[in-house]
């Protein structure tokens, strides 16, 4: 997931110092096994602790969906912030080898407090919440401050005329990010949900895990400090385009009246920096330019780990054959299909378009890659759309929900005041057919409720509050003169681990105790309802129900994804008998229906995202690319902010929520494409010539007025003598 995004480009700036011992007679240096392991378990660690941080807001911290998403992205935000303090600290203080072992230890120290926190028999909800952010800001801290430093310390440890495996190199070094994605997002989903402590999901475990894989980072980096060459720190090119854009600023400010205009206003900087530094930054300002409307591509797409995920918990995760794939498990697509779409791109499609006589530019291509994901979102939306079709909302103010059951001998009528709620007659043991409206007139309600059965009526005084659900159950007068009537307030949100929740309701005379797989329910004689409980998806064959006098022995069959059910056990000679209603449906459909989105999603990232940075990186000068890489980062961070607040402050139903991300996406590729037809390309290196030019100039000139004034004292000499 966004492995695009961390395809680093070589520094110009390779270590001077020793040769590295070769691998079995290659030019390859050992020292890049030890950097290619440690970022295949620096990615493992990253990759395996995002898997699962939406739903361990959501279950363990018991957070909203809007909430849990905003906190999300956030954290990715400062992900992708803190790269530029660590090309900061590498460039002008510590140097690579040093910023990546400092802040690796950080990294460490973040997931062990994160850890901590997700045990919860360690202090209250209060100190959870905080051990997590802190353990959320130092592992930013940490995996952002060694992004930029690993890819350019591996490209360091090659000689300058292998140039060749230096290219392999950052292909291998790819894959390990990609296989400690694919690996992570596949173990940290099980080691969640399938493995219990603390009696439930073990999310102590699914971050541990990452944490031991970080320190193991840590060690084998290390390891290898003997066999590196360490580059020493040579000054952050980033700080000086700061402060030459700086002086540029406050220089036109002071002499703007008294000095004529110049034709950029980076040319006031010339009193101080040089024509080449000058020239280099006006071009990468106008790539930086181009990197305006970008941030909406990572707001969308950066939601896998979010919206996606919390889309997945409410469909049906069964493929067959007893395996059932886990929500947060469906990210491993990404970065599976990144690795099949790649070659399928760059020697099947691009050369077909090619074949085409279809110019595909490298801006083009990321116009396309904007609208690819537009689509994945128009995907995602057509799948909520029929997701939310299983789920019942709560009712707005001065409003609630209602079903009833009946549990009488015969057909009942029920009327309520004001309101033709229930217009037909209601049949013995007949499965309601959902949750019907019912107005009112306040917060509350007191209702006189009549209900009809066998020429008698009965008088029900019921309230209903706002907001809320209910089940109204009807059985027979307990005594002369008694009520028919039991309301019930209902829980209708759907687990979002896909458990189905459970009551029974116990017409016996003798009370019940039920045990469905290791959940125990009590079921009250004399219409008494068990408690709602939930329940792990699956078959449950042999239910024991036990009574004062009896045992008995039924079979609920499967109790589905989702899915709200209703028992209602009743003797007939001498044996348990029961009815199994489905008061909210099960998440009938498959996650499978979320393939397309991951997809067109994938699809989007290779070309827009591939190609932006190759596209970057060919237009500006070599000195400069560690510039753009900050700017790339930049433009995910606040994808990630858009999304925070979006999140936050919309509060719009979530498809309509997909469909506005996908008409943003959009809106700002027609602005990017305008853009980018107004765009000339240029080649770097005619920089270099045209500096070269000069300067070979420059010298001529000098040349030619010293052989001026050697000739002059010449002539002077020979005349005088």
């Amino acid at each position: 997931m966004g492995k695009m995004k961390e395809k680093y480009v070589d520094a110009e700036n390779h270590g001077k110092g020793q040769r590295s011992p070769k691998l079995c007679g290659t030019n390859y240096p050992v020292s890049i096994a030890f950097i290619v392991v440690n970022e295949f378990c620096e990615r493992f660690s990253y990759y395996g602790m995002k898997a699962v941080l939406t739903l361990y807001f959501i279950r363990y911290l018991g957070w909203d969906k809007n909430l849990s998403t905003a906190v999300y992205h956030a954290f990715s935000g400062l992900c992708y912030f803190t790269p530029l303090l660590g090309a900061l600290i590498a460039d002008s203080w510590l140097g690579k080898f040093r910023t990546i072992i400092y802040l690796s230890i950080v990294y460490v120290i973040g997931h062990v407090i994160k850890s901590v926190g997700a045990i919860p028999d360690i202090g209250d909800s209060t100190l959870h919440i905080v051990l997590s952010m802190l353990g959320l800001v130092l592992i930013a801290l940490g995996t952002g401050g060694i992004k930029p430093c690993v890819a350019a310390f591996g490209g360091d440890q090659f000689d300058e005329e292998n140039t060749d495996e230096r290219r392999k190199f950052f292909s291998i070094f790819y894959m390990s990010i990609n296989a400690g994605s694919v690996l992570s997002t596949i173990v940290t989903p099980i080691l969640r949900g399938d493995v219990q402590c603390f009696g439930g999901d073990c999310y102590a475990l699914a971050f541990g895990v990452p944490a031991a894989l970080m320190v193991i980072a840590l060690v084998v980096f290390i390891s290898g400090s003997g066999l590196y060459k360490k580059s020493p720190p040579e000054g952050n090119i980033l700080v000086r385009v700061c402060k030459c854009i700086g002086f540029a600023i406050r220089n036109r400010w002071r002499n703007s009246k008294s000095n004529p205009k110049r034709s950029h206003w980076l040319d006031w900087a010339e009193e101080k920096y040089s024509k080449r530094l000058i020239q280099e930054i006006k071009m990468v300002f106008r790539v930086l330019v181009l990197y305006i409307p970008l941030p909406m591509f990572w707001a969308l797409f950066d939601q896998q780990g979010s919206r996606w995920t919390l889309q997945a918990t409410r469909m049906n995760m069964d493929f067959g054959g007893g395996f059932i794939v886990k929500p947060d498990q469906m990210q491993m697509l990404n970065a599976l299909l990144i690795l099949v779409f790649i070659p399928i791109f760059d020697m099947g499609i691009y050369p077909l378009v090619g074949l085409c006589r279809i110019k595909l530019t490298p801006l083009r291509k990321m116009a396309v890659g904007m609208i690819l994901a537009a689509v994945a979102f128009c995907a995602a939306t057509l799948v909520e759309i029929n997701v939310i079709k299983t789920v019942v909302e709560p009712p707005p103010a001065k409003e609630s929900l209602i079903q009833v059951f009946n549990l009488m001998d015969s057909d009942v009528r029920v009327q309520f005041p004001e309101h033709a709620v229930f217009s037909e007659p209601l049949t013995p043991y007949e499965d309601p057919s959902g949750y019907t409206s019912l107005p009112l007139t306040g917060k509350s309600q007191l209702q006189t409720v009549t209900v009809s059965h066998n020429g008698e009526e009965y008088q029900c005084g019921l309230t209903f509050t706002e907001r809320a659900a209910y089940s109204l159950f009807l059985h027979r007068p307990l005594q002369p003169g008694g009520t028919v009537c039991n309301l019930v307030e209902d829980h209708i949100t759907k687990s979002e681990s896909g458990a189905a929740y459970l009551r029974f309701i116990n017409t016996d005379t003798e009370n019940i105790n039920i045990t469905v797989g290791t959940d125990a329910f009590y079921a009250p004689a004399n219409y008494g309802i068990s408690p709602n409980i939930s329940v792990p998806r699956g078959e449950y064959n042999k239910v024991v129900c036990v009574t004062d006098s009896s045992q008995y022995e039924i079979d609920l069959g499967l109790l589905d994804f989702g899915a709200f059910y209703t028992v209602i056990l009743k003797k007939e000679s001498n044996d348990l008998t029961f009815r199994k209603m489905e008061d909210i449906q099960a998440n009938n459909i498959h996650i499978a229906w979320q393939v397309p989105q991951y997809v067109f999603l994938t699809a989007g990232e290779v070309m827009f995202s591939i190609t932006g940075l190759e596209f970057s990186y060919s237009q500006a000068p070599a000195n400069m690319k560690s510039v753009l890489q900050a700017g790339w980062l930049m433009t995910v961070a606040f994808g990630n902010v858009i999304v925070l607040i979006v999140a936050e402050g919309a509060g719009m139903e979530q498809w309509v929520e997909f469909l506005l991300f996908a008409a943003l996406l959009v809106a700002v590729s027609i602005i990017f494409s305008i853009m980018a037809y107004f765009y000339t390309y240029v080649d770097p290196d005619q920089l270099d010539k045209i500096f070269r030019e000069e300067t070979d100039d420059e010298k001529a000139k000098i040349s030619n007025s010293l052989f001026g004034i050697l000739l002059n004292s010449t002539d002077q000499g020979s005349y005088s003598s």
